[in-house]
């Protein structure tokens, strides 16, 4: 379906957008286009993730019923659950303050689920601020094994540490530094967790200024800096070992191109994951992208009842 610049003009007044922005997502989502922007009009339910480090989803889930709150389950992660009802903020029990659970989107459960640790393992999470997704890979651990957790901001380390000691973590090494830097250590992981920082483009549906927060040059400075990130991810990965790749982007430039970048430079390939999302793109506006980039997997607002969300697997050849 070919939008035309009138067309572009009144939905991008209608839904508060700049221009560019809409020309955008009328690229990707052809004939969604509206259905993705009624979509992010829509404020996103919490959602929790059962900590089972500290109790159990049936156990849980039954206390907080009991206080009038009423969950749904989340389709790909059997600890997750969306809450339906609210008598009063999700963040304000005394089971999350205890750490009996974690606040987070339903999308940003899948790069741990994915990732699939075992207690034999070294796991590097990159960019771990707050610690949804470090504390989820301990959770999946059982607390064994081995986690390195990088954050750069201090603030942020503060926030990381606050919340695995609330979570009950204690098999995860904190390194307040830049993840960048991490491959001149020269130290090799099984298992690298890369959710990149990035223009939250994605995240409309949680912060409605991101409609007009963000230019195209975010967009740019983000994916330079996710190929420096995804480089050093690779360098430091063993032979054999598996990448995850995420954003709460759904810029290409922050999400295939990234991708196509690290597998047209080192012995990477993606491989296909069984979860639900739309294929990656293999072509946006005047760029084309590897045919592999269908295995990565899109997660939209009209589609998945979540935020905005690109994941790709990646794993590193033997030889």
């Amino acid at each position: 379906m070919v939008y035309s610049n009138l067309k572009i003009s009144l939905l991008a007044k209608k839904y508060g957008y700049p221009k560019w922005m809409i020309e955008r997502y009328a690229d990707i989502l052809d004939q969604e286009l509206e259905d993705f922007l009624q979509a992010c009009e829509t404020p996103l339910p919490k959602s929790i993730r059962v900590n089972t480090l500290k109790t159990d989803p049936v156990t849980l889930i039954k206390e907080l019923e009991d206080k009038g709150f009423t969950f749904e389950s989340v389709e790909w992660c059997r600890d997750g659950f969306k809450v339906k009802n609210s008598p009063i903020s999700i963040g304000a029990t005394a089971e999350y303050l205890l750490g009996f659970y974690f606040i987070q989107t339903t999308a940003s459960m899948l790069p741990p689920i994915l990732l699939d640790p075992s207690q034999k393992e070294i796991i590097l999470d990159m960019c771990a601020a707050p610690g949804g997704k470090t504390s989820h890979l301990a959770q999946l651990l059982e607390n064994k094994g081995a986690i390195i957790s990088i954050e750069i901001n201090p603030q942020r380390v503060l926030a990381l540490k606050n919340n695995l000691a609330r979570c009950g973590v204690y098999n995860t090494l904190i390194l307040n530094m830049d993840a960048r830097e991490f491959s001149k250590i020269n130290f090799k992981v099984d298992k690298i967790l890369l959710d990149a920082p990035c223009s939250g483009e994605g995240l409309i549906r949680l912060k409605p200024e991101r409609k007009t927060s963000r230019t195209i040059n975010d967009i740019l400075f983000c994916s330079s800096n996710q190929k420096q990130l995804i480089e050093a991810a690779v360098k430091s990965l063993k032979k054999g070992g598996t990448l995850i790749y995420s954003t709460c982007s759904l810029a290409p430039e922050e999400n295939e191109e990234v991708v196509d970048y690290l597998i047209n430079r080192y012995p990477v390939y993606i491989e296909p994951v069984n979860i639900p999302g739309e294929p990656g793109l293999t072509k946006f506006k005047d760029k084309n992208y590897d045919p592999s980039l269908t295995y990565a997997r899109r997660i939209y607002p009209h589609k998945h009842e979540s935020i905005g969300f690109f994941i790709c697997k990646l794993v590193k050849e033997e030889s």
